[in-house]
């Protein structure tokens, strides 16, 4: 049998294969060759199928060229270029290798859509003895619960995953064929190792089917009621929307990816029957963790689903932003709250007796991994939900060993304070994050942890992952900070709440507090005198209530736009005020910034106002070095305030800023100099002379604060800026974008 279609007119433009060969005209295998069809990606897409009123309907839909009813057919045709698709059930690809092996040249590319790579990889060995250069094991995520070829849809691969585990054997041009013919339709090519994805789709596809056909079987035979589905509602659809899908296919599977399956099995029922007992018993504090870890996990898939960030490695795209020059920043706004605060207020109200309510908590990327990590070590959190936390205590010694590796993103305080915890457990440990906090010290908080007694191990260079051995007895030091650091300081003084004696730290120069001043709401005798801070292990915190201030750190930006920008005035409300951070008021105010605080107030131990700026003409200055810890991370958005001064900003004694998210130094100067400003770096500083700025692209350098420190710059710009890779602002500011335009900023977000 051989039917062709007369409509398909082949396009002058390039394929990107020869012929494509569908053995299997399903769902799978149908959307691709109509896929490939419909954008001309192929020579000439051809069917092979048993049936032939399926080959009609195929030629009628428009989903290949022609069809034939054996491979034989069409094999002596093939030749280099050409793609074989097989799209059967698992169990069934053997048999379509060995016709392949007897009639198909080297030359052409074979490749599949099995949902179990381990059973094709040994069918393979089966039939040739060993895995061939042409075949390339791959496998989309996409389908329906819909099957046969009628179900076929050319857009189906669209921005969905498909997943290529080349073997050593696999020919490379086979391999970039393949990835190349998956691309073409649209879909997102990542490649993992046969064992991974196995294991995976196990977990992730496998089990939920098995799970969804037992539930709806047990509900037909077993309840007895014949109103059981007539009354269901749409949770029940859709968690048992996979039960329609193709009996035999999941058949094959569960045959195929046994070992896998079963452990998943294994898994969920050791889950559920601990679930059960804790209902049986009406164990509230269990039911509310796995309820909450559940929703945050479920989240944070939908996120990745919609390529949002929830923590930075799993933001899937990148966004610029792109600035017109001129305006002003007008009005009355609250930036989110304190991020320093935000971390802290999770990590003692986990270690404390009883429940923590917060108020204001940060909902950026950075405290959200704080948060993630906790849950990850056993410890109940409600939320966040509209700056709304609740956080129920475990006391110090309740965490329990997280499954696999803390992952906590871009975020430096995060690694630095918890590993001062994680260094008092009983268990091993091991902390890690993205791309930029790779590359940070570590050794800073590893050197004085072994000082206690703790067993730290760092990757080369003293840089993360930081593996942390359980169980060690610690013994408070006295501790000589070697230069200003807060999130060293609270390492240490954390690690002294497990620690033997008194643990004493001296800090060279005054750094945010917000560690001594949290510990003490929370009740734990924290001694200050001067620049001593000392607490003696044995205690235990009790659960409070905190409100968090809005982050200076993140109004900063907001007061430098109105600082340079001609017309400004804006009102900056609840703002944290602590002493140790006050810095850049006093350095805008020392450039000749028009500055009041207002409404000064204490709110759970943290002094907040209301701060309004208004456009005032700004100086150069020598900054003074007694400033620079109390404005370490408000530096990126001062040196745009230097730029747009009269005269000369010197900045010495900050090389700290070398070592942050980014080298701060450096990256700044750049982008200054891209606008036309005179900006040198020095070792521990830099020197701007202020001046007119243009426009351009700068890099972040993956580095939130850079990100917004050149929005604002866009105010006294005289070309439009754009601002490249702006993705972790999510961070620290998740609302920056929306306040910017509230303001006046003229910012458009562009996706890439």
């Amino acid at each position: 049998m051989a039917v062709t279609s007369e409509e398909h007119t082949a396009s002058d433009s390039m394929p990107v294969i020869g012929k494509l060969v569908v053995v299997g005209l399903g769902l799978i295998g149908g959307s691709l060759a109509m896929g490939l069809r419909q954008r001309h990606a192929c020579r000439e897409a051809i069917g092979v199928v048993r049936r032939p009123d399926a080959g009609r309907k195929a030629i009628e839909l428009g989903v290949v060229d022609r069809v034939v009813d054996d491979l034989s057919a069409v094999a002596p045709e093939l030749g280099e270029g050409d793609v074989i698709f097989i799209a059967v059930p698992t169990l069934a690809v053997e048999s379509v290798l060995a016709a392949i092996r007897d009639q198909v040249s080297p030359a052409v590319t074979i490749t599949d859509g099995a949902s179990v790579k381990g059973s094709v990889r040994s069918a393979a060995e089966s039939v040739y003895g060993q895995s061939p250069a042409q075949l390339v094991l791959g496998h989309p995520i996409a389908g329906s619960e819909r099957s046969g070829v009628t179900a076929s849809n050319p857009d189906l691969y669209e921005n969905h995953r498909v997943i290529l585990t080349p073997l050593p054997e696999t020919g490379a041009v086979h391999l970039e064929r393949v990835r190349a013919l998956w691309q073409a339709v649209g879909a997102e090519v990542l490649d993992m190792s046969v064992e991974e994805h196995d294991q995976v789709l196990g977990a992730t596809s496998h089990l939920p089917h098995a799970i969804a056909y037992s539930l709806v079987d047990t509900l037909a035979e077993d309840i007895g009621n014949p109103n059981i589905f007539r009354y269901a509602a749409g949770g029940f659809r859709d968690f048992t929307r996979i039960a329609s899908s193709d009996p035999v296919m999941w058949h094959d599977i569960m045959k195929a990816n046994r070992g896998a399956v079963l452990d998943s099995l294994d898994l969920f029922i050791d889950n559920l029957t601990r679930l059960r007992a804790a209902i049986d018993r009406e164990d509230s504090e269990y039911l509310l963790g796995v309820f909450t870890r559940a929703k945050a996990a479920r989240d944070h898939f939908t996120n990745i689903l919609a390529k949002r960030a929830f923590i930075p490695a799993m933001t899937t795209g990148k966004i610029d932003y792109l600035l017109q020059p001129g305006g002003a920043v007008t009005g009355t706004i609250r930036v989110p709250g304190d991020k320093s605060i935000s971390h802290r207020s999770i990590m003692l109200g986990s270690l404390a007796d009883g429940v923590t309510e917060v108020e204001g908590f940060l909902e950026g990327e950075d405290a959200l991994a704080t948060l993630q990590a906790f849950r990850d070590m056993g410890v109940v959190i409600e939320g966040p939900s509209e700056g709304r936390v609740k956080i129920h205590g475990v006391g110090l010694h309740g965490l329990k060993a997280p499954k696999k590796p803390l992952y906590i993103g871009n975020s430096g305080t995060t690694i630095r304070l918890m590993s001062g915890i994680l260094a008092g457990q009983a268990f091993d440990s091991e902390i890690s994050g993205d791309e930029s906090l790779a590359k940070r010290p570590m050794d800073r908080v590893a050197n004085p942890l072994r000082e206690m007694g703790a067993v730290v191990d760092t990757a080369e260079g003293g840089r993360p992952p930081l593996k942390i051995k359980g169980g060690q007895a610690l013994n408070g030091i006295d501790y000589e900070l070697p230069m200003a650091s807060a999130q060293v300081k609270s390492c240490v003084l954390l690690a002294g709440l497990y620690a033997q004696g008194t643990t004493r730290v001296t800090e060279p120069a005054p750094t945010r507090d917000h560690t001594e001043r949290m510990l003490t709401g929370f009740g734990y005798e924290v001694k200050k005198d001067g620049a001593v801070a000392e607490l003696t292990g044995g205690g235990h915190l009790t659960a409070t209530k905190i409100e968090v201030p809005a982050d200076i750190s993140s109004a900063t930006f907001f007061m430098v736009a109105a600082s340079i920008a001609p017309g400004s005035d804006l009102t900056l409300t609840h703002v944290g005020i602590n002493p140790t951070r006050v810095g850049v008021i006093n350095i805008l105010k020392a450039m000749g910034a028009d500055l009041t605080l207002s409404n000064e107030r204490t709110v759970g131990g943290e002094p907040v106002a209301d701060i309004r700026v208004r456009y005032a003409p700004l100086k150069g200055i020598h900054i003074p070095e007694d400033q620079v810890p109390l404005a370490i991370d408000e530096f990126p958005a001062l040196f745009i305030a230097a730029a747009c001064a009269e005269g000369e900003t010197v900045l010495t004694g900050a090389e700290e800023l070398r070592v942050k998210e980014s080298d701060r130094i450096q990256a700044m100067a750049d982008g200054l100099t891209t606008f036309g400003i005179a900006a040198k770096p020095t070792p521990d500083g830099i020197v701007i002379q202020g001046g007119t700025m243009g426009g351009g692209e700068v890099e972040t350098h993956h580095d939130h604060r850079i990100a917004m420190s050149f929005a604002i710059a866009a105010l006294r710009a005289t070309q439009p800026i754009r601002v490249k890779d702006a993705t972790n602002v999510a961070t620290s500011f998740p609302t920056f974008v929306e306040l910017a335009k509230q303001t006046g900023i003229s910012l458009e977000v562009i996706d890439h």
